[in-house]
Parts: structure tokens; sequence; C-alpha cells
């Protein structure tokens, strides 16, 4: 999905509070690649490397970053899991098991107000999110090192997610929880545009003014099969139009449209 604003400054995680995002020997630079570009979506740029398989840095990482080259570049790598969490002061570990340990398990949402809570208490505290690999995810040493257990709730017959996929949908949640960049709102103008008066609702007046013209188009052209029957046909066409709330710009339109019908363009 394209859309973005190459002139925009592009925020600092500190200023978010974003955590920190642990990928624990990841096997494809290209999931790496994409992980990175996930995160940096979601203003997320502290991005931690646990012995990658094929090395560090690596050219397939950059090519799948799609531009997040500078969290690439400014990603750490680290010999063990433990070394990476070591300044962090809340961990959590992302599995979908909880094999056997008794710690909370968080969904996203959850996770994501745990960790602002952590970061409100103190501008000290550092929260960190922890992948496991590709094949197998986190084993149990990894998990030991956490604080809780983030698991993301899926169709119970198909869970299957892609490391990018899960990296997005933790740090969305963490962002969409208390999330800074809200949609500009559009500037106030003394004069409404005339776009917006033809989305303003159309006036009583003028609608009445469109039945009239087509109660005139349905008696020339006999719709009224009787005098009794005319009243109540009326009746049910002014509610179905008073119902409907129409715009000025629909009432035109309407207009229009009886007097191409009925070849009679001299109607006002």
């Amino acid at each position: 999905m394209a859309g973005t604003n190459s002139t925009a400054k592009k925020p600092e995680a500190p200023a978010l509070h974003a955590p920190a995002i642990i990928l624990v020997k990841p096997q494809l630079g290209e999931n790496i690649g994409m992980c990175a570009r996930a995160m940096l979506n979601c203003a997320v740029t502290d991005l931690r490397l646990v012995l990658p398989r094929d090395g560090w840095p690596n050219p397939s990482a950059v090519a799948a970053a799609s531009g997040a080259t500078d969290l690439l570049d400014n990603a750490r790598v680290f010999d063990t899991t433990e070394q990476a969490v070591a300044d962090l002061t809340y961990v959590l570990a992302t599995t979908a098991r909880g094999r056997g340990m008794v710690k909370d398990i968080l969904d996203p949402h959850a996770a994501a107000k745990e960790i602002h809570k952590h970061n409100a208490a103190s501008a000290e505290q550092k929260c960190g999110i922890l992948f496991g690999c590709e094949r197998s995810g986190l084993d149990n040493d990894d998990i030991a090192l956490a604080n809780a257990i983030l698991s993301i709730p899926l169709n119970p017959g198909f869970t299957s997610l892609n490391l990018a996929q899960a990296v997005l949908l933790v740090c969305f949640s963490w962002l969409s929880s208390e999330n800074p960049f809200k949609p500009a709102a559009a500037p106030e103008s003394a004069t409404p545009s005339d776009e917006l008066q033809n989305d303003a609702p159309a006036p009583q007046a003028e609608i009445e003014t469109l039945l009239k013209h087509l109660q005139s188009q349905l008696e020339e052209n006999n719709f009224f099969r009787s005098a009794e029957q005319k009243p109540t046909l009326l009746r049910n066409i002014r509610n179905y139009f008073f119902r409907s709330n129409p715009t000025r710009q629909d009432v035109r339109t309407l207009h229009g449209i009886f007097k191409a019908l009925s070849g009679n363009r001299d109607w006002k």
C-alpha cells in the first residue's frame, strides 16, 4: 500500500516511548526488512537482532525494507537474548503457547496499555517485545526472560502469521492505543465552497418545488388512475422524499432527470 509522505518528519521513538522490537534468531534477511518497514509505519524505530542466521548487515533486508533503511542502519545485534533485553524494564514475549510458565497472557490491546502504563510511570523505563524465529518461535529460555506473554488471538482453525505480519499487528496496537498521528482537520473558510453547498441538505421549499415538477409530469403521463387514488400516492411520494433527506445537488439532479424523461427543458 503506497502513500508515504516523504516530506514529513520521521518521528523519534523516544518522544513516543515506543517499545524495542527484538527479533531472536531471524532466518531471512527479507523478513527482517519487512519487519523494519512495519515498525516504521508505526513510528517504532528500535530494532534489535539476536544472532541473525545469515549475518548482518544483509542486502536482502535493505531491498525488502522499502525505504526503512535508517532503521536497519541503526539496528543493534546481540549474541544472546539476555544481552538484548538488559536495559529494558518490561519485556513481552510473543508466543501462541504458554509453555507451562506462570505468566500473565495479554492480547495486543492489553499489551499496548501495559506498555503505555510503564512508560507513563517513568521516562527512564523502556519496554520491549520479543519475536522468535520464523520456523519455531521463541524457546523457553527466551520466554523466561519476559515479564508477560503476548498472544495474538486469531482464527483457531488457522493461526499462521509470518514474522512481519506479527510485528505489524503488535506495533499498530501500540500506536493506535495512543495514536498521535490524527488526520488533519480541513481548514475552515469564511465562505462555504460550492461543493459544501451542494452537499448541504435541501431546504423543504426546494423539495416542494421538485415535487410539483414530479406531480406535473405524472399528471401529463396519466399516472394517477383515479381522483381518489391521487392524494394517497402524492402523500407517499412526499413521505419518501422527506424521509430520504436529499441534498441540494440531489434535488438539482432529479430535476434534470425529470426534464430528460419528459423532453421538457423549460421547467423552472
